[in-house]
């Protein structure tokens, strides 16, 4: 039973996925954020232009 307890706590696959899985959240969290960004800027550069072609 204490190998087997050992074992476990020496596995480090487990935090392995963790981070993995930490390093994608906050991949996508700067992605929407960009996203964000650059879309809100498009859309005031074409109601620029729209406006400007009336």
């Amino acid at each position: 039973m204490k190998s087997l307890f050992l074992r476990f706590t020496q596995d480090q696959s487990g935090a392995t996925a963790i981070e993995y899985g930490l390093i994608a959240a906050l991949i996508a969290v700067v992605c929407i954020g960009v996203l964000t960004t650059v879309g809100s800027n498009l859309n005031n550069k074409f109601t620029s232009i729209s406006s400007g072609l009336n």
